[in-house]
């Protein structure tokens, strides 16, 4: 009896731990895809910083932190949307239009700066509104109505600066993209602000377990008595606000705002928030995510600026990416959801 029994604990024992080994290689391979945008970031800083001593420089430190907080902004509001499985192609478009239509608030209209750029943001935070609702009362698909606002939008700007570029800027407009605490830009604690805003938002408040929610499975959502085209638009309308924000201060920055005003932001902010784990299929993704892609993307550029890589091949290495980083994402939704 004894004998029986201690030959099958050494028969049971290899069949009890070969699931837990598998488990632990199962959930490292999930902690990489979850993380990998991170495990990239540090590569690549210690790859640049080995080719050229340069990029470890406060100077550099400063012009990537600057250079992130626009399409940082843009990629907060690119991952809205995506985190209710639509998308919006047209804020980049609405970046550049509506900081057009803040800018001739003061220049050409004679409002003070302040409520100029205020004209501004609120033009882009109803083009967001629009949107919002196209999509969710008129049944149209977020992919084709964002690409036509898109195109409006870059013609819109076009007329309206009239291919001239706008520079006569107050001193008050251009401040905040100038200034300086310390030594340090403010404008990326602007970007800082916003990214504790949104992720309290998502994270604390019932709106925004509603965006998961919906996201994940809208028509659960509806059955469950959450009113799924409100949150859809709600969420739109947010993203046009901070498009127009980050419009302001594009603007702010260049000190002039230029008639294709934004449209170099288009591809690297949908690749921010997908690179950072925002699920392109609706639920899944968070700010921390968002801040690692734009952090990425942003040493990409000034990276292979740095060590001198003609420009051209950023955008392939951008389109890359975003191949990589779909691929990751439909295999954490298909193996580790």
């Amino acid at each position: 009896m004894s004998r029986t029994m201690t030959a099958a604990a050494k028969t049971a024992s290899p069949a009890g731990t070969a699931p837990t080994a598998k488990e632990g290689r199962r959930s490292v391979l999930g902690w990489v895809l979850h993380n990998v945008v991170w495990i990239w970031l540090i590569a690549l800083v210690v790859i640049f910083g080995l080719f050229n001593q340069f990029f470890f420089t406060v100077n550099n430190m400063q012009n990537i932190m600057v250079q992130a907080t626009v399409l940082g902004m843009l990629g907060l509001a690119v991952a809205l949307p995506l985190l209710v499985a639509e998308i919006d192609l047209s804020l980049p478009a609405n970046l550049g239009f509506s900081s057009a239509i803040g800018a001739m608030a003061y220049s050409d209209w004679g409002l003070p700066w302040f409520p100029g750029m205020l004209v501004g943001v609120g033009v882009a935070t109803f083009i967001g509104f629009f949107n919002g609702l196209c999509i969710t009362k008129l049944k149209m698909v977020s992919l084709i109505q964002t690409l036509s606002m898109m195109i409006i939008l870059q013609g819109a700007l076009l007329a309206l600066t009239q291919g001239r570029t706008i520079t006569n800027l107050s001193d008050g407009y251009v401040w905040i993209g100038q200034a300086t605490i310390g030594g340090w830009p403010v404008m990326p604690f602007i970007f800082v602000i916003a990214l504790v805003g949104v992720g309290i938002l998502l994270s604390n408040t019932v709106f925004g377990r509603r965006v998961y929610a919906v996201g994940g499975n809208p028509v659960a959502s509806n059955s469950a008595g959450i009113r799924v085209d409100r949150v859809k638009i709600l969420t739109y309308t947010l993203a046009g606000f901070l498009a127009g924000c980050a419009g302001f201060l594009l603007a702010s920055w260049q000190m002039a705002i230029t008639s294709n005003q934004g449209s170099s932001y288009l591809l690297y902010a949908i690749a921010a928030p997908i690179i950072g784990g925002v699920s392109v299929f609706g639920g899944r993704g968070n700010v921390i995510g968002v801040l690692g892609g734009v952090l990425l993307l942003t040493i990409i550029q000034v990276g292979l600026a740095i060590i001198s890589v003609p420009s051209f091949y950023v955008g392939i290495i951008g389109g890359v990416m975003i191949f990589i980083a779909v691929a990751i994402d439909a295999i954490r939704v298909r193996y580790f959801s």
